[in-house]
């Protein structure tokens, strides 16, 4: 008997990836995994419901899917992640062309959901259930190239952010054990994977509600252990929670990439208080010292969001003072969103989306100004890059400043074909808007 195949539509942040391999690793036995959605006898789209245009995207990708049941092969739509977890019934009720719903912990009742509609013995399931003890773990399907991948180490939330909504789709903060990590970490190995990205909500704090003291410094040495994991890189590390121990580890740990990524926001206390954020400008400016100060060549990205209510003329000059006196290595910027359900929603002093529009692109065309004053200095220096692919005939890869998908990537010239996944020597020999250009050298690594 064929197999049921199933498409997965993957929407939102890198952690929401995660919980779509999962998904993807618990149907594998069951169905056949397919890429394209025209093929599928059943899509699932897993769900970003963060901001408003996260929340459009996929409610429009769910009516483009839905579409494919009268054109193509598709008997059923699923819905599952934040937006299911974050308006349960009520998106059901809003879009009867959902078939199951799933929320952001429910994830292993997948197979017998399709089973039970695909057999006819239930015609709508919904399934929000939502636990605080839950982590979604398992066997995953990974959707990223096959020599990186990214490894959750804790789920969930105890910052209290006013514009944020995460704490109350994805609950509280709560670590996985540093063995169930690091098994992981060998599972991955042994499937080729050579770099690993620690990603949370907070980073930072991993470790703390179960150990009761932070313990990402601990778990970057261990992971180092694992035979065939060669770079460990940091995402998101709020700055107040930067200690000498994690700044110590990044700098004497080879396989800890000298980069990490802060979520700084802003830096004016002003918006820092509203924001409900627990650091200070002084907080801030004292972890990117210290991290410059100790760790040769550390690359700093972070994200910055303008608009945010009650935020003046005064209070964006300083944050962008603030960026063109820093100088990050890479900064994304967003315009605050108003999420009912938060805080900052009911804030008075909300800024108008044309003046968001124009400060995001200010400090947009202050940071291309920046990169690319950057870009030139790097010329001439050897960095070790992990080549990733071949595009319209030239090779591509990264170094350890460069994050996948957000922070460019470095075009190799070479005569000879590379293999993909290796980590070779590259001289820098030019720039191009925020990628790099470079040579192969005689010099390489395993």
């Amino acid at each position: 008997m064929n197999k049921l195949k199933v498409g997965l539509i993957s929407l939102g942040c890198d952690k929401n990836r995660v919980d779509s391999e999962i998904i993807l690793g618990n149907l594998k036995s069951a169905y056949k995994i397919i890429t394209d959605p025209k093929l599928a006898d059943i899509i699932i789209i897993n769900t970003c419901g963060f901001i408003e245009s996260a929340k459009q995207e996929s409610i429009d990708t769910i009516l483009e899917m839905s579409q494919y049941k009268g054109k193509y092969n598709c008997k059923g739509i699923i819905v599952t992640g934040c937006l299911a977890q974050r308006y349960g019934r009520e998106l059901m009720e809003l879009l009867p062309e959902i078939d199951i719903m799933m929320g952001v912990n429910d994830y292993n009742k997948l197979e017998e959901s399709i089973s039970n509609f695909i057999n006819n013995k239930q015609n709508k399931i919904y399934n929000c259930e939502y636990s605080d003890f839950n982590i979604n773990e398992g066997k995953r399907i990974l959707t990223t190239k096959s020599h990186t991948a990214y490894l959750r180490i804790a789920e969930g939330c105890d910052n209290c952010c006013t514009y944020c909504i995460i704490p109350k789709i994805r609950g509280k903060y709560r670590s996985r054990s540093i063995e169930n990590i690091l098994q992981e970490c060998n599972e991955l190995s042994l499937q080729g994977v050579k770099e690993v990205i620690l990603i949370a909500q907070d980073t930072t704090r991993y470790g703390i509600d179960l150990y009761n003291k932070k313990m990402l410094p601990e778990l970057m040495r261990r992971i180092s252990k694992v035979q065939g994991i060669e770079w460990i890189r940091l995402l998101y590390c709020y700055p107040e929670e930067i200690t000498e121990d994690i700044i110590d580890e990044i700098a004497l740990n080879d396989k800890v990439c000298n980069y990490i990524d802060m979520p700084l926001q802003h830096v004016s206390d002003n918006i820092l208080k509203l924001m409900g954020r627990r650091g200070r400008k002084k907080d801030i400016l004292t972890s990117i010292n210290e991290l410059r100060k100790r760790i040769k060549d550390i690359a700093i990205r972070t994200t910055i969001i303008v608009g945010f209510p009650g935020e003046t003329e005064a209070d964006f000059k300083e944050l962008k003072d603030f960026i063109e006196n820093i100088k990050f290595d890479n900064l994304g910027v967003f315009k605050y969103s108003r999420e009912e359900g938060t805080i900052a929603c009911e804030m008075k002093d909300q800024i108008s989306e044309e003046l968001k529009t124009v400060r995001e692109g200010e400090l947009m065309l202050l940071q291309k100004h920046i990169v690319h004053s950057m870009q030139k200095y790097k010329i001439g220096h050897r960095y070790k890059v992990l080549v990733e692919g071949k595009k319209e005939g030239i090779w591509y890869g990264r170094n350890y400043a460069m994050a996948p998908d957000i922070d460019g990537v470095i075009y190799i010239k070479s005569k000879k074909d590379l293999k993909i996944g290796a980590i070779i020597y590259i001289k820098i020999t030019d720039s191009v808007e925020y990628d790099l250009v470079g040579v192969v050298c005689d010099e390489s690594s395993k």
